[in-house]
């Protein structure tokens, strides 16, 4: 029988509230002792705010992100469900730690608004949830990881936007402004993004991105635009200004992943390396044309 992250998360939930308690308990305890042993009773009192209590609760969004970020960081190999702690982030890779999960071997997650690549980054959660917690309650742990997300649409509407919109800044929050995913996107259409690991990253990296995925969206964005134009031929008037939008929408899509082609061609002609001993800022600043902007 599959598992419910939302039973998972209430157990947390009350494990945190009663670390909370306890602590809170202690410290009161010590304050009295303290106050007694100085004589402070007219000046001070043993109570502690919740909110200067060092051990915080449980957040239901939190952990969720955070559950997304762990499952981001099994699917590039830095950590595994099925050995503790960090698996990798450098040096000699060892596939024997994956059997559960295996990591990408291309070292790299495209990101899509639609369901281009079979094996995008939304795609992949979703397996990760399914493999982790069970095919029979999938459905129910995509609507809870949805819930707490926010946002409108089916549940996987909602986590691929999140992925697409939301999981970088978050990741780049959490990191201090000193992202280990990197995120390759073509502008604000959303044309192209992509996630990779610096850890794993090679000289071919950028080539990978261009050949494997930026060349393949190309073509699958100029299908799409030639399978719209012969259903507004034969569509009826009602079907014309949807299928219109999301005509104009690929068009506006597809010029911007072609300007983003020609940024890429010289760089990965280049097959430039990163030097890690330099730190991620200097490092991230040499791909500023072609990375997310760090904010």
């Amino acid at each position: 029988m599959g598992r419910l992250i939302s039973e998972k998360y209430a157990a947390w939930e009350q494990e945190c509230e009663a670390r909370f308690r306890d602590l809170k308990a202690n410290e009161e305890a010590l304050n009295r002792i303290f106050i007694d042993i100085y004589g402070l009773q007219d000046e001070l009192t043993p109570e502690v705010e919740e909110k200067d209590v060092t051990v915080r609760r449980a957040g239901l969004g939190r952990e969720i992100r955070s559950l997304i970020s762990y499952a981001v960081g099994c699917l590039f190999g830095r950590y595994s469900v099925d050995v503790e702690g960090l698996c990798y982030a450098g040096g000699e890779w060892d596939a024997s730690k994956y059997r559960t999960i295996i990591p990408t071997t291309s070292n790299v997650l495209p990101i899509c608004d639609d369901e281009y690549f079979e094996d995008d980054l939304t795609a992949r959660v979703i397996e990760f949830i399914a493999k982790i917690y069970g095919d029979d309650t999938l459905e129910e742990n995509l609507k809870f990881i949805a819930d707490a997300l926010g946002g409108k649409g089916t549940p996987r509407e909602v986590i691929r936007n999140y992925l697409l919109t939301g999981f970088f800044a978050d990741h780049c929050r959490i990191y201090q402004k000193r992202p280990i995913y990197w995120l390759f996107s073509s502008g604000k259409k959303h044309g192209f993004k992509a996630l990779v690991y610096m850890h794993r990253w090679q000289g071919t990296t950028v080539a990978t991105v261009r050949t494997d995925y930026v060349h393949e969206l190309q073509e699958r964005y100029r299908t799409q635009l030639s399978l719209l134009a012969d259903q507004m031929q034969t569509a009826p008037a009602s079907d014309h200004v949807r299928l219109k939008k999301r005509q104009e929408k690929l068009v506006e899509q597809l010029a911007e992943l072609n300007a983003y082609e020609e940024k890429l061609h010289p760089i990965a002609n280049q097959m430039p390396g990163i030097d890690p001993d330099d730190g991620v800022k200097a490092n991230y600043a040499k791909f500023a044309n072609i990375l997310e902007k760090i904010r």
